[in-house]
């Protein structure tokens, strides 16, 4: 008499929430080791660096969101490009003022 196991396989445990945990893996020393590829590693980052570099009821100028995001890339630009697509730091019109936004995911 064989008994299969399949039907006691547990369900897979629910997506934890991004945490800092979870984004810790992308860092070493501080620094960013490269921008994820993966879309939904690289949201987990971009929210992380919202939270951790910008404060959100407060305006920055592009050299000030790009200082901040050099302190763990040297690739701003693209950090930066990042961010405001993904909706998490919103720019003016005109370019000049950037801020975080208060939508929580």
């Amino acid at each position: 008499m064989s008994h299969s196991t399949d039907h006691h396989q547990l369900p897979p445990p629910p997506a934890p929430r991004p945490t800092e945990r979870d984004v810790a893996d992308l860092f070493s020393g501080g620094r960013l080791l490269a921008i994820p590829r993966r879309t939904a590693r690289r949201e987990q980052l971009l929210v992380h660096l919202a939270e951790t570099l910008f404060a959100v009821d407060r305006d920055y100028t592009e050299p000030e969101v790009n200082e901040a995001l050099r302190t763990v890339h040297e690739d701003c630009a693209a950090l930066r490009r990042y961010l405001v697509t993904s909706g998490l730091l919103t720019r003016t019109r005109d370019g000049r003022t950037y801020r975080r936004s208060t939508t929580t995911r």
